[in-house]
């Protein structure tokens, strides 16, 4: 039985029967049903998922408080989730009818040639709960616009999530060309092992991510792995002070910090240190912590109590090690009877000597270090074993791109941080993982190429 706490009172939200009695019949439907559906006409796929999306879409209001039960969101955040995802479904539905289209290479009258893009088959899904709409969408809609079918397996901590999108399948698509599945670990990497799989794509910690890509050792396949991260930014001495800590406050601390980019160290020039962290102390005072679902409420728990635990233990080893704390926990009224109830804590005098500095926290705090000039910066910001983001914050494009350029990430942004643009490939380096989604390669990862060579006359 797979049971879902809610972080809001630490109780039994929802529980559901796991599905591993039905592997066999899921995989087997969406072979069938991904025949008939790459058979279809890309238009009319890409018509038949943009009503899935208005579906889904439709349902807004429950969908929103569903997600703040399961993850602690607050409510008034929560819409953001669904214009996201709306967001990434219509740019990627936009663009497939052309990515998709057959490649010609004919160079003479008496051939036709091209090159055709093929469905792979059938694609698993893992997603993670934390943006679990947000994430899942960059995987399962161009992956059944590009003629595959879709087998979703969600976290445990949001398995309405997987239920509210079949819904709108049941509704608006061919039968079994979007399924979903309740899974323990063992036998998801069943699935991703089973050779009838084509394509995975999984987000989820580094550890997981190993399984995964070892659950694929006898076969030849594609995937797509998005695991930790440690992301920062560099406030450059020429920044917009005001600007750049109202974003990276957000950055550090929307959904309690937890987020796959969000920020989690930040690098800022000895010549503005002073009064960015001023700043940066004040704006945090502005988050009122407490219920989700009251809609005064700008910041909520952590997902769970191990969470909590977790980052706690972190920043308390940072503070043995001489890191100071700057934000005071009694100038915030909040549900104390539950631990996973953290404040937004700022850490200073803290080094890359400390873990909470160079390992994924996942939660409502950051570390911020004074560095005397950009080559300090980009030697810290690599000394990660990580790579999904990075920012820096100047008013100078050239020394962005520049900076940019030495920095080892997946996205590189200028005065911009903890958001995706579906028209840029989502993807990371080092442990952070492997692959993309998101943007006119996630096509080229999504289907194969098939070459025509035909000549006409002999």
């Amino acid at each position: 039985m797979q049971k879902t706490i809610t972080p809001i009172d630490n109780t039994l939200y929802i529980e559901r029967d796991y599905n591993g009695d039905k592997i066999e019949e899921t995989i087997n439907n969406s072979m069938k049903a991904q025949k008939a559906w790459a058979d279809l006409n890309i238009k009319d796929r890409i018509k038949l998922l943009l009503n899935f999306v208005e579906d889904f879409l439709s349902r807004g209001e429950i969908i929103g408080e569903e997600l703040s039960r399961q993850i602690g969101r607050p409510i008034s955040q929560t819409a953001s989730e669904l214009k996201g995802f709306k967001e990434r479904a219509d740019y990627m539905l936009s663009i497939a009818e052309k990515k998709l289209a057959n490649i010609d290479v004919a160079k003479d009258s008496n051939f036709k040639s091209y090159i055709k893009r093929k469905a792979l088959g059938v694609v698993f899904v893992i997603a993670p709960w934390n943006y679990p709409y947000l994430v899942s969408v960059n995987s399962i809609i161009p992956a059944m616009a590009a003629g595959n079918s879709v087998i979703l397996k969600h976290s445990a901590q949001t398995p309405l999530c997987a239920e509210q999108l079949y819904q709108s399948a049941k509704k608006t698509l061919p039968k079994d060309v979007f399924n979903f599945l309740h899974l323990n670990h063992e036998d998801s990497l069943k699935i991703v092992s089973d050779n009838r799989i084509n394509f995975v794509s999984f987000t989820g910690s580094v550890k997981a991510g190993y399984d995964v890509q070892k659950a694929t050792h006898n076969k030849f396949i594609d995937m797509t792995l998005e695991l930790g991260g440690k992301d920062p930014a560099y406030a450059r001495y020429d920044c917009d002070l005001e600007k750049t800590v109202e974003n990276l406050v957000d950055g550090s601390f929307f959904n309690s910090g937890q987020s796959c980019c969000g920020i989690e160290r930040i690098y800022v020039d000895e010549k503005i240190y002073n009064n960015f962290l001023e700043s940066f102390v004040t704006k945090t005072y502005n988050y009122k912590l407490g219920n989700p679902l009251e809609k005064e409420t700008n910041l909520g728990p952590v997902v769970k109590l191990s969470a909590a635990e977790f980052i706690l233990k972190q920043m308390n080893s940072a503070i043995d090690k001489g890191a100071k704390k700057m934000i005071d926990e009694n100038k915030f009224s909040f549900p104390k009877e539950h631990k996973n109830y953290l404040i937004p804590q700022v850490l200073t005098n803290v080094s890359h000597e400390m873990n909470f500095m160079t390992e994924e926290t996942f939660g409502p705090s950051v570390g911020i270090m004074k560095v005397k000039d950009e080559n300090e910066a980009i030697k810290l910001m690599n000394d990660s074993p990580y790579g999904l983001t990075a920012s820096i914050w100047t008013k100078d494009l050239e020394t962005a791109e520049r900076i940019g350029n030495k920095v080892e990430t997946g996205t590189f942004y200028m005065n911009r941080c903890d958001y995706l643009d579906p028209a840029l490939s989502w993807t990371g380096v080092k442990e952070t993982g492997k692959g993309c989604s998101l943007s006119e390669a996630a096509y080229e990862k999504l289907t194969a190429p098939k070459s025509f060579h035909l000549r006409k006359k002999q």
